[in-house]
């Protein structure tokens, strides 16, 4: 019951709450100090600086990973019960997203239906790293819906499934690495040796959960009447055509079960329909709100009754005895 709370729990922040303020954002916390990691961490022989990447994965995971624990061993050592699973439940909520895609792209559609594509391009540089000036309309809103579709990997079932296996310790740790794959995993000069070990850590953790997602894309597709029969076919067919060996999957089942194509100029071009418009924004994150729903209740929630909640307070237990002992 307490794992199944847990859960229900931080689904329901997420739909009335939403994103904690960016500002004492734990996320936003992680990237400053990745930045000044950045800035401070001489580059040289690339193994050694393949080696500095791997500690400093090692130092954000550990430092973060210590604070959660730290928080929800002692509300439940002083606290009891139920504060420790509302603890739990908003420590959880802050590794995931589902309904704040829709707060990030409305004011987009809001600009879109009014006609003024300057405004709608860019809000989009917020939430995409392309450049959108001049961007047409139907581009604007390709990017919104390849945004949409890319993070249901990277933003909900990853961080819900290593939760599940995991507690707060998988969740987090899949986090550290997708922020500093974010901003570490690039093929330049600057990051390649420095980021190699997160972003393949984040490929790695991705792999499983990306694959899975076309099957959950689909049943959301079936339950809101969209075509749910393609979603899987395309996924295996056009995973391909993305940089990421990941993100593919969930973009292209998405695409076709919207029945529409996503294109990114010079890049790839995805699906078989007409490029979407403001209305298939809509239907997109529909369709994220309810596949990951669906996930949640199917795949995290037994896995966490099961596995994670047990190696979660498992480790809590070790951290009172073990202070107990003194």
């Amino acid at each position: 019951m307490d794992a199944a709370a847990i859960v229900l729990i931080a689904l329901l922040i997420d739909f009335v709450i939403g994103e904690v303020p960016n500002a004492i954002h734990p996320l936003r916390w992680m990237g400053n100090i990745l930045y000044f990691l950045d800035r401070h961490i001489k580059r040289g022989n690339p193994a050694f600086t393949k080696l500095k990447g791997f500690l400093s994965y090692l130092f954000v995971f550990v430092l973060f990973l210590g604070i959660a624990i730290a928080i929800t061993t002692a509300v439940r050592y002083f606290f009891g019960e139920w504060p420790w699973i509302i603890a739990t439940a908003f420590i959880f909520k802050v590794t995931f997203a589902i309904f704040s895609f829709r707060r990030h792209v409305k004011p987009i559609q809001k600009d879109l239906r009014n006609g003024d594509t300057e405004a709608a391009a860019a809000k989009v540089q917020m939430i995409v790293s392309r450049n959108t000036k001049g961007m047409d309309a139907e581009h604007i809103a390709s990017s919104c819906t390849e945004t949409i579709s890319e993070n249901y990997v990277d933003s909900v079932v990853s961080p819900v499934t290593y939760f599940g296996l995991l507690g707060i310790i998988g969740c987090i740790m899949f986090r550290c690495a997708n922020l500093m794959d974010a901003m570490w995993g690039y093929r330049n000069e600057k990051y390649g040796d420095l980021g190699f070990f997160p972003a393949k850590f984040d490929d790695v953790l991705g792999y499983v959960t990306a694959r899975i997602s076309p099957v959950f894309i689909a049943i959301g597709a079936f339950l809101l009447r969209m075509d749910w029969k393609a979603a899987i076919p395309a996924a295996r067919r056009e995973h391909i055509k993305t940089p990421s060996p990941n993100s593919g999957w969930p973009m292209t089942a998405f695409a076709a079960a919207l029945g529409i194509s996503m294109e990114k100029k010079d890049v790839y071009i995805m699906g078989t329909g007409p490029l979407p418009t403001v209305d298939d924004i809509t239907r997109c994150y529909h369709l994220l709100e309810l596949s990951s729903i669906i996930f949640l209740l199917l795949v995290t929630m037994p896995l966490y009754i099961f596995i994670g909640i047990h190696v979660q307070t498992g480790l809590e237990n070790f951290i009172i005895d073990f202070i107990g002992g003194f």
